[in-house]
């Protein structure tokens, strides 16, 4: 579990997230969504420790990643896993390669192990024969594939994931949706997903946190979402025809 409590961040005069309190939740995909410019991703970048918060309190399991020293932070991102907007693999490595990379960074498991573990990652997200193609050869919804597979190897205790859909076509990003939720639930993993997709919303948003202007607007799963009340939310979330059809079809029901 993640907490945050009276987490500020400013930037010289410029007061970018106020009082933000919340719980991420172990075992379930957390989603931060908002505007553009609303905050969410200066919130992401405070909770993995990429910005340092002007004020406030950034908890993992209990522990303040704020106060705590070097040492015991670069623990803590030991026990992280990241999946980036664009995948992020090294294109002059094979994929296997790109798998193993935390693992021969960080892990003291010998070589043979290692390989072993990249292996089982790759075949959960059903990569299985891939492992000797580079970046290039495969499709971009492949590569997010890798993506998750070299987030996981480390098995880490949280998951973080930026736009993980980004550039991929419906069918392929409920594809990504699903791996993400499917491994959160097998591993017990506190997931945060910062998107701006509302099929994921809808999809997989078992804990979803609405930041607008950087306050914490609203909070609630993908079944309350429908029926709320919050104006600011709903402007946001059913600004497409699709949704609106949606939510007037559950209330004409």
């Amino acid at each position: 579990m993640i907490e945050l409590k009276h987490l500020y961040k400013s930037f010289e005069d410029k007061e970018v997230l106020h009082d933000i309190n919340a719980v991420f939740e172990e075992g379930k995909t957390n989603l931060i969504i908002g505007q553009s410019g609303s905050g969410k991703t200066v919130l992401m970048k405070n909770i993995v420790g990429l910005l340092t918060p002007t004020s406030g309190q950034v908890l993992y399991d209990g522990r303040d990643f704020v106060q705590m020293n070097k040492r015991e932070q670069v623990l803590i991102r030991r026990e992280m896993g990241m999946i980036f907007q664009s995948a992020a693999l090294f294109d002059s490595m094979s994929v296997l390669e790109n798998v193993m990379f935390p693992l021969d960074m960080f892990s003291d498991k010998n070589q043979a192990d290692r390989e072993r573990r990249a292996r089982f990652c790759l075949e959960r997200v059903n990569l299985k024969g891939a492992e000797n193609k580079l970046p290039g050869e495969i499709s971009g919804g492949m590569q997010k594939r890798v993506a998750i597979a070299r987030a996981i190897a480390l098995n880490p205790k949280y998951l973080f994931c930026d736009e993980p859909n980004s550039g991929l076509d419906p069918k392929t990003s409920l594809v990504i949706d699903d791996l993400i939720h499917d491994i959160t639930t097998e591993y017990s993993m506190t997931t945060i997903i910062n998107t701006h997709d509302m099929n994921s919303v809808m999809g997989i948003g078992e804990n979803i946190i609405y930041i607008y202007q950087g306050q914490k607007e609203w909070q609630g799963s993908k079944d309350q979402i429908m029926g709320s009340t919050n104006e600011r939310l709903n402007s946001f979330i059913f600004a497409s025809d699709l949704f609106r059809k949606v939510k007037e079809a559950n209330e004409n029901a």
